[in-house]
């Protein structure tokens, strides 16, 4: 699969420092920007404009190339501890959707400042949880079923009083049917960008691997949480998922029909429709460079892969070339 283990700039460099601006490079350092961030939240003089400031640069990086801002989640690019990079990456698929909806930007931006924060208040319990091999203690579960209330405590305490930042991080683990927590309240008072930020929430979890387990494909993810019968999600946001990322997103690995094994390099609901670029071969032979095709010109994709699957390695940038260098 790519590679997983790139070096980092240095988090002084500037933003958009090549000719060629960079979806890599610009949420990498977004991840490093709201972990020191997040980690001194209390002692930080202007915390709310640089929580903003950090969204607005998300995005701006899904409006350069949003498959490339998506394949970065897919193929495990964005580097840092889970508890951070999770929170970069719901924020990355909330933007995409939110766009996809014709949210007005000041709605984007305040639904994306809440999945960078909307755990928060459970960050020095994460790293904790995130390394158990056992199942959370009647304790823990207490922490968790907590952490949006205390998000909202933290976020009052540094002075954010936007209603709709505070009501969406509050909500993120709210349901329809009033299942949830941490108050249990139900439509149609739950909003539509706490509903969004809750099946990005869940999408990127499930996507995403962790210490204890390995990410689950895509298509497997957005089905579990579609068919869900104790967390019915909104079929508006379902069907809008299942138009942006569909079972391909950008960054999944496939086998084609024909035996090649590939990597989705944009999604199907672009203008020109989704394309692949082939790694390798029916026998299993390296392709180099990679080879790009397009629905259009008969690709038919058999199945998503794990990247044990694929067994295959590249770099982001020889897919989608200098916006995925770092």
């Amino acid at each position: 699969m790519s590679e997983t283990t790139q070096l980092q700039p240095p988090l002084e460099a500037p933003a958009f420092a090549a000719s060629t601006p960079s979806v890599l490079h610009q949420l990498n350092l977004c991840n490093r920007q709201l972990e020191r961030l997040l980690h001194n939240l209390r002692n930080e003089h202007n915390a709310e404009g640089d929580i903003r400031e950090i969204a607005r640069e998300v995005i701006g990086a899904v409006a350069l190339n949003p498959d490339v801002a998506l394949a970065c989640i897919f193929l495990s690019q964005i580097n840092g501890i889970y508890a951070v990079r999770h929170c970069i990456e719901t924020a990355v698929v909330t933007v995409v959707i939110a766009r996809s909806m014709q949210m007005a930007p000041e709605q984007v931006l305040t639904v994306t400042a809440a999945a960078l924060t909307m755990n928060v208040g459970m960050l020095r319990h994460h790293e904790t949880f995130q390394n158990k091999n056992t199942p959370l203690s009647r304790e823990e579960m207490a922490i968790v079923r907590r952490h949006p209330e205390e998000s909202v405590d933290m976020l009052r305490y540094i002075g954010v009083d936007d209603d709709d930042w505070i009501s969406c991080v509050l909500m993120h683990h709210e349901n329809d049917e009033g299942s949830g927590y941490p108050a249990g309240i139900a439509s149609p008072e739950v909003t539509l960008n706490a509903k969004l930020l809750s099946f990005a929430d869940r999408y990127c979890a499930q996507v995403s691997a962790r210490n204890y387990r390995k990410s689950i494909l895509p298509s497997l993810a957005l089905r579990n949480l579609v068919d869900d019968q104790q967390a019915p999600v909104d079929p508006h946001l379902a069907a809008c998922f299942a138009r942006e990322l569909g079972d391909f997103p950008p960054g999944c690995l496939v086998r084609l029909a024909g035996g090649e094994i590939g990597v989705v390099s944009r999604r199907q609901g672009c203008s020109s429709g989704l394309q692949v670029h082939y790694l390798r071969d029916p026998a299993g032979a390296l392709l180099s460079p990679a080879q790009p095709r397009c629905i259009a010109d008969g690709v038919v994709i058999s199945e998503g892969l794990s990247e044990d699957q694929a067994s295959t390695r590249f770099s982001m940038k020889q897919i989608w070339g200098a916006q995925a260098s770092l």
